[in-house]
């Protein structure tokens, strides 16, 4: 059995900045253990969400990061980063032409429009 050795305790504020911690210091897989509970207690919060899906995609847990930007998106169909990062994963999963719509939208929102 495995402990997490207090990575889950004190508050959700505690735990989130805890989270933000191993996240900045690429200790990843740390980072999402935390942030699942907060995500759990706190599921329309974007931020912790989106944070939880950076973590697992930096950690290659990329189906796990999948399915958080994809909620991410449905809670928030404005945040340019979780189209950004969902296309970044689906293309690092092989799947490109699935991305691509993903990604233009990404440049969209970021003010980046072909030229015709």
């Amino acid at each position: 059995m495995t402990t997490d050795l207090g990575l889950n305790s004190g508050t959700t504020a505690e735990r989130w900045d805890r989270a933000r911690l191993f996240f900045d210091s690429k200790a990843y897989a740390d980072a999402a253990r935390i942030l699942v509970g907060v995500v759990e207690e706190s599921p329309e919060q974007v931020g912790p969400r989106l944070l939880l899906a950076r973590a697992y995609y930096h950690s290659a847990q990329l189906r796990r990061a999948e399915e958080q930007l994809r909620e991410v998106i449905e809670r928030d169909p404005v945040e340019h980063y979780a189209h950004l990062v969902l296309g970044r994963t689906l293309e690092r999963q092989g799947r490109s032409a699935e991305a691509a719509p993903y990604l233009r939208l990404a440049a969209a929102f970021d003010g980046e429009f072909p030229s015709i």
